[in-house]
């Protein structure tokens, strides 16, 4: 089957689907309150989904250690309210993805359980069993010494077989043996199962990881807390399991498959998703993470001043080193990050930062990807209490950290501004009871706290607003996808080194768009650059601050109030916003 790109052209809007929406009471999200809001889905004006993880979870992870890959986790729901929900969301035009995770399993999928009871079982070479070596002293130690990524050794004991088993997660997500092409026929099926059921494409999770080297060497090169990683970021069949995957199956739908890569930058990325020497591409997209660390190191337990110089270095990299070769994603806000407003803006000007921090996303070239109740400027939670957590990694860095001798105050700082929770408290429908997240009057509360500022941050109050962040959400996504110099002009980027704007253009033959974004909290004053003269010549389509006369700005000279942003449109395209 010839596969177009049409994943070129949409917006995808991401669910969590544990805090979307209850739709029958029992306070955890599920996809009958997902149909309830398809509506609210398509007003966007968003043309995709991506769900997290729907399949049968014990979540260790929440979702990420699957236990069933062709099912639906009856929390969420099951297979009759999925069709329901998938053909609900192709009615309105919109296209579904869903999360794949092929890196590891749960703990408790049938096969790991089989792998556990008989060394000899086919399940057993599912995964990476090992024997364990003897230490100077005769201790019995790991197979090697890779870390798992959420600390500790990346291996675990298990008396009854004598071995180990690698786990580059949680002790509960052990990792597959990508190497046996008994798994790789298994990923084979399950894609084919949800490809058949509808479904438009795939999220791989942490892709980049499924091929470890031989004989599992250790790592002498790297730092404590990472060792490993730099011998299966990229590992040496990567690209062949992928190739495999399209050939065998992806081929064969109209879809699209986009993949986590985490810690890789974007040259190496590059090679996911360029077409080889063969004619194949591995992947159509790929997330990468180098822009999400403009206030920290590799880590959001790390954290550093936000620098917008950082982040402008990280979106030119991403644009310019794909620029003619690929096609980029765009996001600022998923699952596995805290709050871009909190992290990245200001909870003070909210609204604003809101807003200026979409215009600095949502005109690059690319796919851009939005996350629930981003649209609304949604913050992080502030969580005070080790009781609220229920990420298990945040329950993990807290721990460790009390045990390093912090006060569990101290702790809880750091762990509350970094912790994934942030973004998984339920979304804000309203300023009602539990934020309407569930049927109100009810005497189930959410799985998980309601953020408090509720009350001034929801849908219900942000639709009456038309300066809302959720309003100007609408019109980006309009915008964008109404001119095509955002899908075809070359980005071109100006004041790099400032530390106060940012400012770009996106400039094909005909036409040009040119977005300047203040990430300041006081007004700051700039030159506008040379090539767009006093702004007279185009078109202001989109602010989010009343601008009363944008023609008598001065030749040279534009001041932008705190987290000001302007979008104009010169050329042919400007007719379409006029």
């Amino acid at each position: 089957m010839a596969r177009s790109e049409w994943y070129k052209d949409m917006v995808f809007y991401q669910i969590w689907p544990r805090s979307f929406c209850d739709g029958n009471g029992d306070g955890i999200g599920d996809l009958w309150g997902v149909y309830q809001k398809l509506d609210y889905i398509k007003s966007l004006g968003v043309t995709g989904i991506w769900f997290s993880p729907l399949t049968p979870s014990p979540n260790a992870d929440f979702g990420y250690d699957v236990s069933d890959y062709t099912s639906i986790d009856p929390d969420l729901g099951d297979l009759d309210i999925f069709d329901k929900v998938l053909q609900g969301a192709h009615d309105r035009g919109l296209r579904v993805i869903m999360d794949l995770v092929i890196n590891h399993t749960s703990s408790e999928h049938e096969w790991f359980k089989q792998a556990l009871a008989d060394a000899d079982s086919p399940y057993h070479d599912y995964y990476f069993f090992r024997k364990g070596r003897k230490g100077r002293d005769g201790q019995l130690m790991p197979p090697n010494n890779w870390d798992s990524l959420v600390g500790g050794s990346a291996w675990e004991y298990v008396e009854s077989l004598d071995e180990y088993y690698l786990h580059l997660f949680d002790k509960r997500q052990p990792d597959l043996n990508m190497d046996n092409p008994a798994v790789r026929q298994e990923v084979e099926k399950i894609m084919r199962f949800w490809l058949d059921r509808g479904v438009d494409g795939f999220r791989e999770d942490v892709i980049g990881f499924i091929s470890k080297p031989k004989k599992l060497p250790d790592d002498f090169l790297a730092l404590p807390g990472s060792r490993g990683l730099r011998l299966y970021n990229f590992g040496p069949h990567l690209l062949q399991y992928l190739v495999q995957f399209r050939r065998d199956v992806l081929d064969g739908y109209d879809c699209m498959v986009v993949g986590e890569t985490p810690m890789m930058p974007a040259r190496k990325a590059l090679r996911l998703v360029r077409r080889q020497s063969s004619g194949d591409r591995p992947l159509d997209l790929v997330f990468g993470f180098d822009h999400m660390a403009a206030d920290c190191m590799y880590s959001e337990y790390l954290p550093r001043p936000f620098s917008l110089r950082k982040l402008k270095r990280a979106f030119a990299d991403w644009q310019e080193t794909f620029d003619g070769k690929a096609w980029p994603t765009l996001y600022l806000e998923n699952h596995d990050h805290p709050r871009v407003v909190s992290r990245y803006g200001s909870e003070d000007l909210r609204v604003e930062s809101a807003t200026a921090l979409a215009a600095s996303y949502l005109f690059q070239q690319g796919t851009p990807f939005v996350y629930q109740g981003q649209e609304l400027g949604m913050t992080n939670a502030h969580l005070t209490s080790a009781d609220e957590l229920k990420d298990p990694q945040a329950i993990a860095h807290y721990d460790a950290l009390v045990k390093g001798g912090k006060t569990p105050d101290e702790a809880m700082a750091v762990v509350s501004r970094a912790t994934r929770d942030n973004a998984r408290t339920p979304m804000q429908w309203s300023a009602r009871q539990n934020a309407s997240f569930s049927p109100e009057l009810g005497d189930v509360e959410p799985w998980m706290p309601v953020n408090p500022n509720h009350d001034v941050v929801n849908v219900e109050d942000e639709e009456k607003n038309l300066m809302s962040p959720l309003n100007f959400y609408r019109h980006a996504i309009r915008l964008r996808r109404l001119l095509p110099v955002v899908r075809n002009g070359r980005y071109h980027e100006f004041k790099r080194a400032s530390t106060k704007v940012y400012v770009y253009a996106r400039e094909s033959q005909w036409s040009r768009l040119l977005v300047m974004c203040s990430f300041s909290k006081d007004p700051v004053t700039f030159g506008v650059p040379d090539s767009y003269g006093n702004l007279t010549g185009g078109t202001l389509a989109l602010s989010n601050y009343y601008v009363q006369d944008a023609g008598t700005d001065d030749a040279n000279q534009l001041t932008l109030r705190p987290y000001e942003t302007r979008i104009y449109v010169f050329g042919r395209d400007a007719i379409l916003v006029e």
